[in-house]
This record gives structure tokens, C-alpha cells and sequence, in this order.
């Protein structure tokens, strides 16, 4: 089909679905999934193959995390409607902080409370597209993106630990000064630190987010290639249609097949 013919249009706009964004977001949430059950089995139920899984995967657990926040950021372009996505996102994101911490304080998974995780994040970014869209649609796709790929380097170091700063290593760095950085309400931004579980702050993934957004635009127009409309994976295309139940589920999921599986071993070890 012609990208012209159906960027004109909106009928075959309803009708095109990019079917490589969701067999891409399902292999990622997948992979996601896997590494938080390592997690949970590692440092949880101190299980040794456990963490030496975790920690291999470690290197390249941003990547994908960043690939599935670049994928929302484009389908933020395809939304009806974003202020009621990103109001359920936040929604659920309060009631996965509120049910950690009582996990937490009833020492289920003591020192495992989420404040600013993934779903956080995603709820802030959304409801920001939002608010800022009038804004943002005045910037050419190809300025935004370049624009977000420089910000988000230059901010990539701002939510470390210890050496927080602005900048290129090795080539210049501003440290943030100390008040900042004890600032425990600077939190979400990527400043400050709070023990949490799961931490994914608007700096610098907010610029992610965008560069995603940004190239939305190319999407709500159809002008993607044409193998990205076809589907290739049903399986993969499934659970990337499904990927917020998933990840909901997959936390007490894991924790209950560790449990299980620990439990068992135990009471076959015992006899």
C-alpha cells in the first residue's frame, strides 16, 4: 500500500497497525520480566544462580528498558487520549507503591518499596506530553530527536549515587552541588536518593521518552516502512498488546513460583 495514499487517508490510518512496535515491546517486556525474577530470586530467596543471572544481565538492562519507554513515547502519537492514559498509569503506580510498602513493612520483601519506578515514570512522561503537545508539535521530528539525543547523554550521569553531574566524562562535567543532590524531593527528577527497588527518574529518561514521541509523528502519518505494518511474530505481537497486565502481574507471580519452587526444594532436602 502506498504511505502517501494512506497518510491521506484516515480510514487506513484506523486500519494500519505497527505490528513490529508491538512484537518488539513484547520481546522487551518478556526480557524485562526475566530480569526482575532473577532479581527476586537472587537477592530475595538468595538464590546464587540468581544473582550471577542478574548481575550478567545487568550491562544491558537499560537498553531495554529505554527501548520499551522510546516505544510509549511513540505511542503517545497514536493516543486518544493521553491525560487518561497517564492518569490510570498513575493510579496504578501509586497502588504498586502502596502495596510494596506494606510488603515491605510487614517484612514480605523488606527494602523492596517502589517511589519512582517505571510506571511512575511512564504516568509523569505522559501526562507532560499532554500538558507540553501544543509545544512540542511545533518542533520539526528531526530537531526534537537530535535535541533529545544530546540531552539525554548530557543528563545520563545526573541520577548517580555518588559523583552526580551534568555533562561528558572525560570531556566536561558539572558536579551538582551538595544541596541538590541531599534533596530527597528532587527525587523523581533524578536527584537526590531514596532507597526504592526500582528507579527510573525524568532525568534523562525523559529524553527518551520524547525522541520516541517525536518520532510518533512520522507514525501517526504512516510513513514508517512497510514491513513494520506486518505481522511476523503472533506471539511476540500478543504480549506486546498486553505488556501493562504483564508487568503488574509478574512481580507477584515470581515471588509466588520462588516461593513455591524454594519451598519444595527444602522439603525434599529435609527428608
Amino acid at each position: 500500500m502506498n504511505n502517501a495514499i494512506a497518510a491521506s487517508d484516515p480510514r487506513l490510518q484506523e486500519r494500519r497497525r505497527i505490528h513490529f512496535m508491538d512484537e518488539v515491546r513484547g520481546l522487551d517486556i518478556l526480557l524485562m520480566v526475566a530480569y526482575h525474577t532473577f532479581y527476586m530470586a537472587g537477592w530475595v530467596f538468595d538464590l546464587e544462580w540468581g544473582r550471577s543471572l542478574f548481575l550478567f544481565f545487568m550491562p544491558v538492562a537499560p537498553f531495554f528498558a529505554g527501548v520499551f519507554i522510546f516505544i510509549c513515547g511513540v505511542s503517545c502519537r497514536l493516543s486518544h487520549s493521553n491525560w487518561k492514559r497517564g492518569g490510570l498509569l498513575a493510579l496504578l503506580a501509586a497502588a504498586v507503591s502502596l502495596v510494596m510498602w506494606l510488603a515491605d513493612v510487614t517484612n514480605i520483601l523488606p527494602g523492596e518499596t517502589i517511589w519512582f519506578g517505571i510506571l511512575h515514570f511512564l504516568a509523569a512522561a505522559i501526562l507532560l506530553f499532554a500538558l507540553l503537545r501544543p509545544l512540542l508539535d511545533k518542533i520539526p521530528p528531526w530537531a526534537g530527536i537530535l535535541a533529545c539525543v544530546v540531552l539525554f547523554v548530557l543528563t545520563y550521569h545526573i541520577p548517580a549515587k555518588d559523583g552526580s553531574y551534568f555533562g561528558l566524562p572525560g570531556l566536561f562535567q558539572w558536579e551538582l552541588p551538595s544541596s541538590l543532590v541531599q534533596n530527597t524531593f528532587l527525587y523523581p527528577l533524578g536527584i537526590g536518593y531514596v532507597v526504592s527497588s526500582d528507579y527510573f527518574p525524568l532525568l534523562p529518561w525523559i529524553f527518551c521518552f520524547l525522541a520516541g514521541a517525536f518520532i510518533g509523528v512520522w507514525a501517526r502519518q504512516q510513513r514508517f516502512p512497510d514491513w513494520m505494518y506486518r505481522r511476523r511474530v503472533p506471539f511476540f505481537s500478543f504480549v506486546g498488546k498486553h505488556t501493562l497486565l504483564i508487568y503488574i502481574a509478574h512481580q507477584p507471580i515470581a515471588y509466588a513460583l520462588c516461593f513455591a519452587g524454594t519451598s519444595l526444594v527444602s522439603l525434599f532436602a529435609g527428608r
